[in-house]
């Protein structure tokens, strides 16, 4: 018995790594995402959500995290609560379990943009049209160092990011850019 106990808590435990392993792979995808919410999303769902670089939710969709009221606390998605939301706020939502509707998710920044319902998968094809738009490789090398500076000491980021811009400076779309401005015209991203 106390072996296949043991057996189960290290697959629960494996199991819960796999989570944290999505977590990593969604910040270092190299693209932007962009989450889309029409109902209840609570949980690890929500964590899903906050690792996206942005949200469009239905107005009718409500947040929240329910763990402590089963006796158990949102230790996988609460670092992703606290990079999204303002402490107070945050602790609120953990400690008390409550739920709070699309408008309330977006005061605090949860998500970006609250829509009706029938106007959802448009308003994430105009986001996701609008940020495709741009440079590829400008967006891979930006969001990259968003989250590659998240959590470094201010001095370590603004030396990280002077790099980043001397970089960024050098791609050939940073060219393109700049022509296009200049002539007013529509730039071809090379990537």
């Amino acid at each position: 018995g106390g072996q296949a106990v043991a057996s189960g808590v290290a697959g629960l435990h494996e199991g819960r790594k796999r989570f944290a392993d999505l977590f990593h792979t969604m910040f270092e995808l190299g693209k932007p995402t962009i989450a889309r919410v029409q109902g209840t999303c609570l949980g690890g769902g929500l964590g899903l959500m906050l690792a996206c670089d942005m949200a469009v939710v239905s107005d009718e969709a409500t947040f929240g995290t329910p763990e402590i009221k089963v006796g158990l606390f949102p230790m996988m998605i609460m670092t992703l609560i606290f990079r999204n939301v303002g402490r107070k706020r945050a602790m609120e939502m953990i400690l008390t379990g409550e739920r709070l509707d699309a408008a309330e998710a977006h005061r605090v920044g949860l998500v970006n943009r609250v829509v009706a319902p029938g106007e959802l998968d448009d308003a994430v094809a105009a986001l996701a049209d609008r940020v495709g738009s741009f440079s590829p490789a400008v967006l891979k090398l930006g969001r990259d160092a968003v989250y590659r500076t998240m959590d470094m000491q201010l001095g370590d980021a603004l030396d990280f990011l002077r790099s980043q811009l001397t970089l960024n400076t050098m791609l050939e779309d940073a060219a393109v850019g700049v022509r296009a401005f200049l002539t007013k015209s529509k730039p071809e991203w090379k990537g």
